[in-house]
C-alpha cells in the first residue's frame, strides 16, 4: 500500500445539504484537499470560509476524451498519496453515483481507499421532477453511452451533460429515436436554491441553453407506438398476433405451414436486390425478418425454443467464427478467413456420431444450388476437375447420351440424361467461378425484359400477339437485342 485516499462526497446542492461531519472535515483538515472541479456550490461557499483546495480542472483541458481525463487525475492522485501518505479527495454528489474516477481508485490495490458522506442528488432529482423510479429508471452517463442501451419505456436521465458539446451528442443519439419536437426536461443544480427546471423541445438542447456539471437531462418514459422501429415492438406485435385475443390466420400456422412463404420472401427481396430499389429492399427485409419473427414465436408458444435462442445462437456463431476478429488469431487474406471458417464449422460438427459427407447439403435447396453444393462438398476432399477440357467432354458425352434418347422417344431416360447435361454444367461453371443460379436468373430476366417489349411493341399497334406470325415475333426479339432489352 502506497497510502489512503478518503473521498468526501459533496452532496447534489449547496452547503446546507452537506452533514455536520463532513463540513467539520473538511473546516479542519490538516491535508491537502484536492477537487476533481471547483465548479460546485460548496466549494465556493467552503472557500469564502478559508477552506483551500487543490483542483483537477486544468486536466480537463489536456485531453481528448474523459476517460483519459479521469485516468489522468487518478494517476495525480496516486502520486500525491505515495508522496505524503494520506490525502482528502472531494467529488460532486455522492462518490459511488457516477464517478469514474472513484471506481479506478477502488480498481487499485496499491492505495486504501475509504468513501466518506455525500448526498445523492437523485432524490431532490426524483422530488424535482415528481417521478417514481420504481415505474422503470436508467441513468445515463452522458459522456459515454451508446444509442443501443437506452430504453425509452423507462425514466430516463442523463447525468454530467458539461457543455454543448455533449448536449449535442446527446441530442443526436436521441433524433435517432425521437421526433425533433419531443420534449425534454433540462435540470440545474436539483435541491440547491440555484435549482432551476426547464421544458424545452428536444431540438434546442444544445442552442443557448446554460449547462454546467450540475446539469441533468430528463426524458419521461415514451409511448410505446411512437417506437415502431424498435425490436420489443415488433416482438410484442408478433405476440399479440398469436395471442388468444390475436388474429385466427397467424394462431392457425405452424413452422410446417410457413415454409413456403419464407421461400417467396427470400425471392422477393432478391428482386428487390438486383432491382436496387432500396424501399423494396427495405420492405422485403422486413418480410423476412416477420418470418423469423413468426417460426421463433411459435418455437416459444410451444414451449420449444425463442428469439433470445435464435439470436444467442447467431450471435455465438459469429463469434466462434471470427477469431481473427474476437479472438487473436491472425489473418493475412479473405482466403484465411474461409479456411478459418471451414475448419471451426468442421470442428463443431465433429460428433461420436457418423456423418456423411453430403448430408450437409440442405435437402430442401433447389435442384441448381443443390448440384453445386454436392459439387463443392466433393472438391473438398479432392473429388473433383483439375483441368476444365475433362468438363468440356463430359458435357459434350451427356448431350450425345441425351440425344440418343430422344432418338428411341425413352421419356424415362431423357429426363434422366438432360438432368446429366445439366450437372455437368454446373461443373464447368463453378470451375470458372460462375454462380450457375445467378446465371441462369440473369437470363430469366433478360428473357422477361425482352418478350415484354414485344408484347409493348404490338399492343402499340392494338393488336394481340396471339394474332402474330413467328417472323414477326422473331423480328421483334431482335429489336429488343439491338436494344440491349
Amino acid at each position: 500500500m502506497v497510502g489512503n485516499i478518503e473521498i468526501i462526497g459533496l452532496g447534489a446542492g449547496d452547503i446546507d445539504q452537506l452533514s455536520l461531519g463532513v463540513y467539520r472535515k473538511l473546516k479542519s483538515s490538516n491535508q491537502p484537499i484536492f477537487v476533481r472541479t471547483l465548479d460546485h456550490p460548496v466549494i465556493k461557499t467552503l472557500e469564502e470560509e478559508g477552506v483551500s483546495f487543490i483542483s483537477f480542472d486544468e486536466v480537463y483541458e489536456q485531453h481528448d476524451s474523459f476517460d483519459e481525463v479521469y485516468h489522468a487525475i487518478v494517476q495525480l492522485l496516486l502520486k500525491e498519496t505515495e508522496k505524503i501518505g494520506s490525502v482528502l479527495y472531494a467529488v460532486p454528489g455522492h462518490p459511488m453515483l457516477a464517478e469514474k474516477t472513484v471506481q479506478l481508485l477502488l480498481e487499485n490495490k496499491e492505495v486504501e481507499v475509504s468513501i466518506t458522506g455525500g448526498q445523492s442528488y437523485l432524490d431532490p432529482l426524483f422530488t424535482a421532477l415528481q417521478i417514481d423510479p420504481i415505474d422503470g429508471f436508467q441513468f445515463m452517463d452522458a459522456t459515454a453511452f451508446s444509442r443501443s442501451q437506452i430504453d425509452y419505456r423507462n425514466h430516463l436521465i442523463f447525468c454530467q451533460v458539461y457543455d454543448s458539446f455533449i448536449a449535442s451528442e446527446v441530442k443526436l443519439a436521441l433524433l435517432e429515436d425521437l421526433p425533433p419536437e419531443h420534449r425534454v426536461t433540462i435540470v440545474e443544480a436539483v435541491g440547491s436554491e440555484e435549482e432551476r427546471i426547464q421544458t424545452i423541445e428536444l431540438v434546442e438542447l444544445d442552442q443557448g441553453i446554460e449547462l454546467s456539471n450540475l446539469t441533468s437531462v430528463y426524458v419521461a418514459p415514451t409511448e410505446e407506438e411512437r417506437l415502431n422501429h424498435q425490436f420489443f415492438r415488433l416482438r410484442d406485435v408478433i405476440a399479440t398476433l398469436r395471442g388468444p385475443a390475436g388474429c385466427p390466420w397467424d394462431k392457425k400456422q405452424t413452422n410446417h405451414s410457413l415454409r413456403k412463404y419464407l421461400l417467396e420472401e427470400a425471392y422477393e427481396l432478391i428482386d428487390a436486390i438486383n432491382d436496387e430499389d432500396d424501399d423494396a429492399i427495405i420492405e422485403e427485409l422486413g418480410d423476412v425478418l416477420l418470418q423469423v419473427m413468426l417460426h421463433s414465436q411459435i418455437g416459444e408458444d410451444l414451449g420449444y425454443f425463442t428469439i433470445d435462442d435464435v439470436i444467442a445462437g447467431i450471435t455465438d456463431k459469429m463469434i466462434r467464427r471470427h477469431p481473427h476478429v474476437f479472438g487473436d488469431v491472425n489473418v493475412t487474406s479473405e482466403a484465411d478467413v474461409i479456411l478459418n471458417w471451414n475448419d471451426i464449422k468442421a470442428k463443431e460438427k465433429n460428433t461420436n456420431q457418423f456423418e456423411l459427407l453430403l448430408d450437409r447439403v440442405p435437402k430442401s435447396a433447389s435442384p441448381l444450388i443443390k448440384a453445386e453444393a454436392l459439387q463443392k462438398e466433393a472438391a473438398k476432399v479432392g473429388f473433383d476437375w483439375s483441368e476444365p477440357e475433362p468438363v468440356w467432354d463430359k458435357i459434350f458425352e451427356e448431350i450425345k447420351e441425351f440425344q440418343e434418347a430422344v432418338q428411341e422417344t425413352d421419356a424415362f431416360e431423357m429426363e434422366k440424361e438432360f438432368g446429366d447435361i445439366l450437372f455437368a454444367i454446373v461443373n464447368i461453371a463453378r470451375y470458372y467461378k460462375v454462380n450457375a443460379n445467378l446465371a441462369l436468373e440473369q437470363t430469366n430476366q433478360k428473357f422477361i425484359r425482352r418478350f415484354q417489349y414485344i408484347e409493348q411493341e404490338i399492343a402499340k399497334k392494338e393488336k394481340t400477339i396471339e394474332s402474330q406470325t413467328l417472323e414477326t415475333l422473331d423480328k421483334l426479339w431482335n429489336e429488343a437485342k439491338t436494344k440491349n432489352c
